[in-house]
């Protein structure tokens, strides 16, 4: 009776941190969604000088509030799956204690000097930012399409780099070393620099065969852009119409993707049963 009640224990707290459709999951998402939110706004207000001059005391005090809240978190992830080590080198598990190792190791910096050390963890916490990875359900799906992508993408950037480079060169031999383009590299970063249509402006053609060839750049520029957003876009399509799976996490590893026919986890091979 005991280890039943234990494992019902354990089950419900699984589906309330680690699953969403449930009331209870819902309520502890929408939780911690508040105060991840609300601790990078401390850690951003507290970087305003005047703000960390008047308020700073409550700053330092809300930090460990959260700090406190997020290791209770991480502890209760751990304790309510069976194998605890998968969550702790899962990327998530790796970006949340990241979140919480900067506040710990303060205890260590201690002094003047270290008072410098110290701001510069304090900057770390922003990477609870990386904690809403718990809500996107589809981050799985967004990576699956971006290694599907890397070939094509990386083929477009090899071409995109040997027109620079031809593009520079051009550009070298109408300016005739004059007006900023001195030599190679300098005018293969202008052609860097135009083709991606951000224009710092600090390097720009005189002549009027330079400038003809400006124009033809910022067009090609603008034309293939969209490239890579259709690459993914077609990935991502292509991965939609075969996505069939289930919404929950295995209670024992607490990864998910499985079919909407499970019965157990392909990855683990625990039971996706929740009683």
């Amino acid at each position: 009776m005991r280890r039943a009640a234990s494992k019902n224990w354990q089950f419900r707290l699984h589906e309330t941190i680690y699953e969403s459709n449930t009331p209870a999951g819902k309520a502890f998402d929408i939780g911690l969604l508040i105060a991840i939110f609300t601790s990078i706004a401390v850690v951003m207000l507290d970087s305003v000088q005047r703000f960390h001059d008047r308020y700073g005391e409550v700053f330092f005090l809300l930090e460990w509030v959260f700090t406190v809240i997020f290791t209770i978190e991480y502890i209760l992830r751990l304790i309510c799956i069976k194998k605890p080590l998968s969550y702790v080198f899962s990327i998530l598990g790796i970006i949340d204690l990241i979140a919480l190792i900067p506040s710990f190791l303060s205890f260590f910096f201690v002094g003047a000097q270290s008072l410098l050390v110290f701001r510069a963890l304090r900057l770390l916490r922003v990477f609870r930012i990386f904690k809403l990875g718990h809500f996107l359900t589809e981050i799985r799906f967004l990576s699956t399409a971006l290694k599907g992508s890397v070939r094509k993408i990386s083929i477009f950037l090899f071409t995109v780099l040997m027109l620079t480079i031809i593009l520079g060169s051009v550009m070298y031999l109408v300016e005739q070393r004059e007006n900023g383009f001195s030599n190679i590299p300098e005018s293969i970063y202008w052609a860097i620099v135009t083709i991606t249509t951000v224009g710092y402006g600090d390097i720009s053609p005189v002549t009027p065969a330079g400038k003809f060839l400006a124009a033809v750049v910022m067009l090609i520029g603008y034309s293939i852009i969209a490239v890579p957003t259709g690459i993914l876009t077609h990935d991502l399509a292509m991965l939609a119409r075969e996505k069939k799976e289930l919404p929950e996490s295995c209670p024992n590893c607490s990864r998910e993707g499985h079919d909407l026919d499970a019965q157990f986890c392909k990855f683990c091979g625990a039971s996706l049963e929740r009683s």
